[in-house]
This record gives C-alpha cells, structure tokens and sequence, in this order.
C-alpha cells in the first residue's frame, strides 16, 4: 500500500488533476444511476423509463461542465475543508440543474425528485471519496512517525491551527482542551473537546508529547501558569502569539537565529526516495557498524521505514550507543521492528562474529570508523587498526556468515589523500574489493561521501558555536573547496548503494559543484542575521579569520580516482564506478605489515606502507599549496555532468 501511495505522490500535477476529473465523472454515472434506481425501487434498469445512454452521456457532458468550470481538479486533497467543499456542493447543484433542464428539453419522463436525489448522491460521492482518500494519505504516508499534540484552546485560533497541522507532516492533532464547560463533549473541527483537568489522562492515553497552547487573548500571568500546569503534567508546550503581536512585528523572525544546514547547499535536496529501498530491506535482519555516529544513527532512522524485521546497533561508545537505542525503541515498538543494543569494537572479531550469527544479521551497513583527519594524523596506528583491520574483520565475518549485502561508507577523502584518514579508508575499500573476490554470496559495494553538513566534525557545529560567540569565525584558507551533501542526502545514497549494488562498485552522489568554505562561512553569518565584518573599515559584526591549512588536509577534494569507468545507475543523480584493485597476494601482504606495524608500535614503518599501497597518496608535508587549474575543474564538471 505505501508503494502504491509513493508512486501517486510521484505523479505529475498534471496526471494528478486528470485523476480527480475522472473520479468526479464516475461519481456522477454512479449517483444518477443511484437517483433513479432509488426513485422508482428496482434495481432493473428496464423498469425505468428514463435510463439510457443518451441521458448518461449528457450526465458525462454536464458533470465535466460544471467540474471545469468549479476548478475541482486543483483543489488539493489536503484542502478539502471551508470553501472546497463548497465548490463541491456547487458542482452537485449545477449537475442536478443540468440534469433537470435535460429531462425538460428532451420531454423524458424524469420525475422532479430524482435531479434533487442525484445532487444529494452527487455532494456526498464527490466529497467522500476526497476525505477518504485524505484519511489514507495522511495514515500511511506518516504511519505514526508525527508528533502527537492536544491543542489548548478550542476557539477561532485553535481550529485554524488543527486544520493546519492536518496538512503538515509533523504533527498530529489529537484533541482539544477548552475552560469553556459550553464546549466540552462537543467534537470541533473533527477532535474531541475536553475539559482541563482531564490532560494528564490524555496525554497518556493518546500518547501526546506536546500541547499547543492556541488562546492569543490570554493575559501574560494567566498564560505564564497555563504554561507551568501543563509542564508539570511532563508535556513539552508551544504557544500560538496573538494576532497582535503578529501584525506588529514583535514574534518575527529572531534576528539571531540558528542556521539550517539545508540552507547551505546552494542546490536543492537531492531526491533519493525510491522503491527499491524498501524492496532491499523490508524484513530484513541489518547491521549498523557505528550506528551512534552522525551518519549511523541516520541510517537507523531511515531504515525505520523500510520495515526490517530487526536493526542492530553495534557501537563502542556506550553513551553513543545509549542515546541512539533510546532514541529508536518507542517508535519501533510501534512498527514491530526489533531494536538490539550490542556494544563493542569492530576490530574485535569474536565479538562482531557472535553479533551477526546471533540475530542472524542478512545486511551490515559499515559505518564505523575514525574520520577526523588532524587526529588521525597524529594518532595514524590507532586509524589504521580501526578503519582498516575494522573493516577486514566486518567483512571477513559477512562472507563467513554469507550474508546478503555489505556496504561500506567511505569518503571523498580516499581519493588521491593527503591525509592518513583518507589513505586508511582508501585500504579500507580495497579490503572490500579483494573481499568481493573472495566471497560466495555476499555482495560488497563502497559509497563515497563529501563533506556532510551537520556531522559531528563538519564545519558547520564549528561555526555555529562561533557566530554564537560574537566571531571570530576561523576558516584554514580563502580557497578551500568541498562537495557537500546533507546527513539525510548521504543515509540515503548508502541504502540506495545497496539496492544497486552488483558487486565491487563505488557509489558516488552527483553533488553540482564544489562551494567555498569561506563562501559557507559568509552565508551562515547572513542567514544567522549577522554580517561579516569589513577587516579595513570594521563595519559588520563577525570576523573571519583565516589559520593556514591543517595536517593533512587538501585545498579541494574529489570523488574519483578514474573519470572513464563511471556509469549510471537507476537514479540519475547516483554514479558508479569500477575502480582498480589490488590482487589478493598484495591485500594480504598489506594487512600482514599493518598488523606488524601495530604490534611492534612503529608508525613512520606504517607511513611507509600507506605510500607503498595507496598509489595517489601525497603526504601532506610534501604538498606545496595547490592550486586548482582551469583544466581540473572542466574534468571535475564534466565527469558529474556527462
């Protein structure tokens, strides 16, 4: 049902429109079939003297008239309220009209009863089938997923607001609470009036998590206790402002406000909501390595809605992996998806081994590693064992339990690195490469992600809590680049990677062009409702301040090693490629000397493999500043765009 649902959705408007006329005219076939099976009482149409063709079609005629004319196509479903159910009363009217001057012009035998009986059959077919239509959409579209709220306040205000929320994806209006006894047992706007007293029963037996507190007359002391009873119940409370503190300004956007980082694309959201995610996951048993992480945790979260049977979240950091069990186990009780908290390394293969026989694990999502890249640099053994002995261990214990799929995050980072962190996810994807030759049954697959905005260590927290701090906002150089993508945009490519894969590829999203940090830096002090500062003149309010590049980082990044094996996949906006491997004797070689490197505790020994092994790797330290040419951004532009 949901697929059927997603699929309409992702119609045109166009088709849409065309949908709802033709609904509209079988409403009408349908009442005036109705009228005068009714009139006469026989369901014979022989027995009725008026049926035929000629009156059915100039029904059809009538209706579509009259449907036209009323614009009935583009009321949207989530509009049926107030004056769209007027324009559909007007159209049963007019059709009953139409129908009465037939029977007169053509000196048919249509009793005068049977145009009223049609319009009544007319109203309620063309209006039902839309509210019904409305209550599905709103149920499985949403499932449960929104917010549940009790709307404090039954008057003019209060309705406005639960017709809204009826039209919003977040939250769900379950009741009203009024002082006004004259109310209470009354159903307004289609909920439920009650009286005050009775919130903490409601709160629990519907499940509520917030009250909206719509009554914009309410003096300040009253609204001030209002606002404490209904804390005191444990509910979290939002209150509606008055029209005149609308209409004056005064609850107008805060002039320092927190940035979105949607904001900050400079393109839109990529759209990855497709079917075969649900296809590849849907009841499924799934693995989520560092599922307390940023890109992690949104994976657990989106898998919520592809219906596994079972997502287990395997995390080393316990208050990581505390926060985001807690974060998951009320909303999977409610969909019946089993949630399992297992703490522990992926460098510890016992341990990783027992987590996918014990919940017979079908998919691992490898999400787990080291990624920031000045600590990486300084700590290069620790980053080694983790992201790539990780890795080797994850993946060796799929292809022994022959799981179905096994897709590994990686970063734009791996691609020609400058850095230990990019060099050590670069081995990490060739484990899986040399693993897919290995395996039976498993399928392995890589997904190559930019920066992404709002993951713990990005950018964007950094310079929050600097604008926050009156500035300075500190940026490593004016010419720095980075394709960027959202949290959601990037969970999304690694479920999608793993619907595609065939085995052995790399996945990358078509991100448009690279941004400017700087450029980043500038748009967040804006949007923030601040303005950078002039350096010669002083004029604005928060400074940028440029440090010089970091260990290891790059002035640009890219997101492929060879431009000429890229291909496409069922999703325009998704690439893949096929990238070189190394042979399995050179695999084996290479993680035997990183776990002597290990062992004995020599990393400049490490370094030296990480040189030997990634081929495009360039030390940072013997990286001059570079500058990034006409000639590459053509290829950078032309690779995403062809």
């Amino acid at each position: 049902m949901t697929h059927l649902l997603g699929r309409f959705l992702g119609l045109s408007r166009r088709t849409k429109r065309s949908l709802l006329v033709i609904a509209d005219l079988i409403v009408a076939q349908v009442a005036i079939y109705s009228a005068l099976m009714l009139r006469y009482g026989t369901l014979n149409p022989e027995n009725v003297p008026s049926f035929g063709w000629p009156l059915f079609f100039a029904v059809l005629c009538i209706s579509a008239v009259a449907a036209f004319g009323l614009r009935l196509d583009r009321v949207k479903l989530q509009s049926v309220e107030g004056r769209a159910v007027g324009n559909i009363a007007a159209f049963a009217i007019l059709a009953a009209v139409g129908v009465s001057a037939f029977f007169h012009m053509t000196a048919l035998p249509g009793p005068r009863s049977v145009p009223i009986i049609f319009a009544a059959f007319c109203f309620f077919g063309a209006a039902g089938y839309r509210l019904l239509a409305l209550q599905i959409f709103q149920s499985f579209a949403t499932g449960d997923s929104r917010k549940r709220v009790i709307i404090y306040g039954a008057g003019a205000a209060g309705i406005q607001l639960a017709s809204a929320l009826r039209a919003a994806a977040e939250a769900r209006p379950m009741a009203f609470i009024d002082n006004n006894p004259n109310l209470r047992g009354l159903i307004i706007a289609g909920l439920d009036v009650h009286a005050p007293g009775r919130l903490r029963d409601l709160a629990r037996k519907m499940k509520a998590e917030q009250v909206l507190i719509a009554i914009p007359s309410l003096e300040k002391p009253q609204l001030a206790k209002l606002v404490q009873e209904v804390r005191d119940v444990g509910l979290e409370v939002q209150v509606l402002p008055s029209y005149i503190d609308m209409m004056s300004g005064v609850v107008s956007t805060p002039q320092h406000r927190t940035v979105v980082p949607e904001e900050l694309l400079g393109r839109d959201a990529v759209d990855l909501a497709h079917h075969e995610i649900d296809d590849a996951y849907e009841g499924r048993s799934i693995m989520v390595t560092g599922a307390g992480g940023s890109i992690g945790s949104e994976l657990c979260r989106q898998l919520m809605n592809c219906k596994p049977k079972r997502i287990v979240l395997f995390e080393r950091s316990e208050f990581a992996l505390y926060s985001i069990d807690q974060d998951l186990k009320k909303l999977a009780a409610k969909r019946g998806i089993e949630i399992i908290p297992v703490l522990g390394s992926v460098t510890n293969k016992m341990r990783v081994s027992w987590a996918i026989a014990q919940y017979d694990v079908q998919v691992v999502l490898h999400a787990a590693a080291y990624k920031h890249v000045p600590l990486v640099e300084a700590n290069e053994l620790e980053g080694g064992r983790n992201n790539i002995l990780g890795t080797m261990v994850v993946a060796d214990a799929a292809i022994e339990a022959q799981i179905e799929r096994f897709i590994l995050v990686s970063t734009d980072k791996a691609v020609r690195p400058t850095n230990i962190m990019g060099a050590t996810k670069r081995m990490a994807e060739l484990v899986v490469q040399d693993r897919h030759t290995r395996s039976g049954r498993t399928v392995f697959s890589m997904v190559r992600f930019g920066n992404v905005l709002g993951s713990s260590g990005s950018v964007i927290p950094l310079f929050q809590k600097q604008i926050a701090a009156g500035g300075p906002v500190t940026v490593t150089d004016p010419e720095v680049t980075r394709y960027f993508m959202t949290i959601p945009e990037a969970a999304r490519l690694v479920l999608l990677a793993g619907a595609y894969s065939e085995g052995g590829d790399v996945f990358v999203l078509d991100m448009g062009k690279p941004h400017k940090i700087i450029e980043i830096a500038k748009r967040m002090i804006n949007l923030s409702g601040r303005s950078v500062k002039d350096v010669e003149t002083g004029v604005g309010d928060i400074e940028i301040v440029t440090t010089g590049l970091r260990p290891g980082e790059k002035l640009f990044e890219e997101l492929l090693i060879d431009n000429d094996t890229l291909g496409s996949t069922p999703h325009p906006k998704i690439l893949r490629a096929q990238e070189y491997a190394l042979s399995q004797e050179q695999v084996r070689e290479m993680l035997n000397e990183l776990g002597r490197c290990i062992r004995e505790n020599i990393p400049h020994e490490f370094r030296n493999l990480v040189a030997h092994t990634v081929r495009e790797y360039r030390p940072w330290k013997d990286v001059s500043k570079p500058t990034r040419s006409e000639d590459t951004e053509r290829k950078d532009e032309a690779r995403l765009s062809s």
